[in-house]
């Protein structure tokens, strides 16, 4: 029982992290000021916020799937 054989690597938890990041920068970009019911503003139709925010995010969760399906390699002698 000294080596006990886990689903995840170091690797895995880095790459779920950088991933989650990636999420939460995309989520920051898609944020900023609305419009109210006496004042329209025109920046929540920006390319910022409908475009590239959500695909940012959408890069961020497919990074994390690529951290949870990346098996790490073997070391030798390990079986």
């Amino acid at each position: 029982m000294n080596n006990p054989n886990f689903a995840f690597d170091r690797i895995n938890y880095i790459l779920l992290a950088i991933g989650m990041a990636i999420v939460v920068a995309g989520f920051i970009l898609m944020s900023g000021a609305g419009s109210t019911e006496t004042a329209f503003d025109p920046d929540i139709f920006s390319a910022r916020r409908i475009k590239v925010a959500p695909a940012v995010c959408f890069a961020g969760f497919a990074f994390m799937v690529y951290g949870i399906m990346h098996r790490p390699k073997e070391k030798e002698g390990e079986a």
